[in-house]
């Protein structure tokens, strides 16, 4: 048996119905949809109930949603070695990072976290920093600067 050979057992696959094509068709005028009505027309609401209330509404609300939370880019220490075009850089800030690739962009402020290790000696700004990866930046002989606002 050859896979690109095989072929549908017979009756297995039906024609379409050709709707919509005339009286004798059997399936012509209202096209097998019957008079009038929510399902003769061409679009039903897809969470419509019919007339109970839907299931969005029926649920409860949960929880909260903070409107005012800060999003940040968040960078790993691993992440500063790791990257290309980082790696021979001395000093590291939010366009350096973006250009090689650590974050989208520079619109949100970037959060440096300590997960990973710092080998060389390399200065980071950046608008926070995590106290283990203000501590392992300074321990290899780095500077972190905190870029205010």
């Amino acid at each position: 048996m050859i896979l690109h050979q095989l072929e549908n057992r017979a009756g297995a696959r039906h024609r379409a119905k050709r709707k919509g094509r005339g009286a004798g068709s059997t399936l012509g005028k209202t096209a097998g949809r019957g008079q009038k009505g929510q399902y003769a027309r061409s679009t039903v609401n897809r969470h419509f109930e019919g007339g109970q209330t839907p299931l969005h509404r029926r649920l409860p609300r949960r929880g909260f949603k903070n409107f005012f939370k800060k999003e940040f880019h968040i960078v790993n220490l691993r992440d500063l070695t790791r990257l290309k075009g980082l790696a021979d850089k001395d000093t590291l800030g939010p366009e350096e990072l973006a250009a090689g690739g650590a974050i989208r962009d520079t619109a949100r402020p970037v959060r440096v976290l300590g997960s990973g290790e710092v080998t060389r000696a390399v200065t980071v700004h950046a608008h926070h920093f995590s106290k283990s990866a203000r501590e392992k930046i300074e321990a290899a002989g780095g500077k972190a600067v905190l870029i205010e606002g």
